[in-house]
């Protein structure tokens, strides 16, 4: 806990986590710099040009931790989500402490660390009980979003972590974003269905607001028909 850097707490929500009250502890820093992402401040957090963990709601994760105790007989949960969990090598630990605890573990991730997920998953106590991975853009757009060395391929991690996934026996859901603009549509899905394979595959509506790239906070949010549309050809696709 201690390698952990400071992380915001919502204390209480009901739509994170399918099925349980939970608490959610989101941890700054990302691999990624998706343009629509809407958790700015976390994904910028550390880049000491931009913004940093200083100040603000961040709290340090032992105080988050200690919240969740006291909480813990009203809560089913504890959701980790970002930022990207996984660049964080204590990510373990923390999935381990919530554990002792008496509550269920789900971790949100964008699959681009597979290794971590390895580890995650050879201890019981590390192990995730429900896992969601984003689906993004078709696996071969995924450069357009990197942020570190393009050596890295991203579309092998993505598929790597999917197929982890699909064969781990944890509860897990796929999910996407309709994206304005038809940035996200028809042939980023049938990309992506041999991924989710036979899983479920949720399809939500893009909403703007405190967007990584300010320039996506004008756009229209997706329409209800589009995403419905989107939605179901995912189910389609994704049907073994």
């Amino acid at each position: 806990m201690r390698h952990l850097p400071p992380v915001i707490l919502r204390k209480t929500s009901l739509v994170d986590y399918p099925g349980r009250v939970c608490a959610v502890i989101f941890l700054p820093g990302c691999n990624l710099r998706c343009p629509w992402c809407q958790n700015r401040e976390l994904v910028l957090a550390g880049d000491s040009a931009k913004d940093s963990t200083e100040g603000g709601d961040f709290i340090p994760p032992v105080e988050a931790m200690a919240l969740i105790q006291k909480r813990k007989t009203v809560l089913g949960g504890v959701v980790i989500s970002g930022g990207e969990p996984t660049i964080h090598p204590a990510l373990g630990a923390l999935v381990g402490e919530i554990h002792s605890l008496g509550l269920a573990v789900k971790l949100d991730t964008n699959g681009m660390n597979p290794s971590r997920l390895k580890e995650l998953w050879a201890d019981r106590a590390s192990r995730p009980d429900y896992i969601a991975l984003d689906l993004k853009l078709a696996p071969g757009r995924y450069r357009e979003l990197l942020s570190g060395p393009r050596s890295f391929d991203p579309a092998a991690a993505l598929a790597e972590s999917a197929a982890l996934l699909r064969d781990s026996g944890v509860e897990h859901e796929f999910r996407s974003l309709a994206l304005p603009d038809a940035y996200f549509g028809a042939e980023d899905i049938k990309a992506l269905a041999p991924l989710a394979g036979g899983s479920p595959w949720n399809v939500r509506p893009f909403i703007p607001g405190n967007c990584l790239e300010p320039a996506w906070n004008s756009l229209p949010a997706a329409g209800e028909k589009e995403t419905a549309r989107l939605a179901e050809m995912a189910r389609r696709k994704a049907r073994p």
